[in-house]
């Protein structure tokens, strides 16, 4: 496939509810995990957009979601990036721009498994834990809680991951990675300092870039 699709540009709606979702980064132990609430007229690409935003990821790669049909795995629908747009070659893929999240993760214990970066290969268990009033004051996106930093972006997965822990426990330099990770501590996180982009900006600027 080598067209390219029209992109649906995120954009603001009004909206009086809230989509809470609980997002936890698979084989972690201590489990990295956030939860955050999102406008309920959210698309996929917006949530992802939070997602990146709550770990602390750069949006360097590409992502997918898929969303399990019936109880086998492998009945499942799978929402892409829209940047891999060249790499797909199923006929008629769903993008994540295009699909809005109350298609598919509306109701309690609704989830998905939502892939970044294919080569590290971060996967998440992407839980709805249902639909609440926005209140008065809040700005959205809001997380409201997690714990553990984020693994560091291209730290080479699961595997890279633990190796960075272990270098910060054990104060090793040997090869030159407590200077690569600078101040990342594996155990610092605070929902309070998460800063949300607007999706539309971050769409416009994977354009620029």
């Amino acid at each position: 496939m080598t067209e390219e699709i029209a992109f649906t540009w995120p954009h603001k709606r009004p909206y009086k509810n809230v989509l809470q979702f609980k997002i936890t980064l698979l084989d972690t132990n201590p489990q990295v995990w956030r939860r955050i609430q999102v406008p309920e007229y959210y698309t996929f690409y917006d949530l992802h957009v939070a997602i990146q935003d709550a770990m602390n990821w750069l949006d360097y790669h590409l992502h997918a979601f898929e969303i399990r049909i019936g109880r086998q795995m492998h009945q499942a629908v799978r929402i892409e990036c829209p940047f891999a747009v060249d790499e797909i070659e199923e006929e008629n893929p769903l993008f994540s721009t295009e699909v809005p999240l109350s298609d598919f993760l509306k109701k309690p214990e609704d989830r998905a498994l939502y892939i970044y970066d294919f080569g590290d290969g971060w996967e998440h268990d992407v839980v709805c834990e249902g639909a609440l009033a926005k209140k008065p004051g809040n700005k959205y996106p809001l997380c409201l809680g997690g714990e553990m930093a984020g693994p560091p972006e291209d730290c080479g997965g699961i595997p890279g991951y633990y190796n960075c822990i272990k270098a910060v426990k054990t104060r090793d330099n040997s090869e030159d990675l407590l200077t690569w990770l600078g101040r990342w501590k594996p155990d610092r996180f605070d929902p309070a300092r998460v800063k949300f982009w607007s999706p539309r900006k971050r769409l416009q600027k994977a354009f620029e870039d």
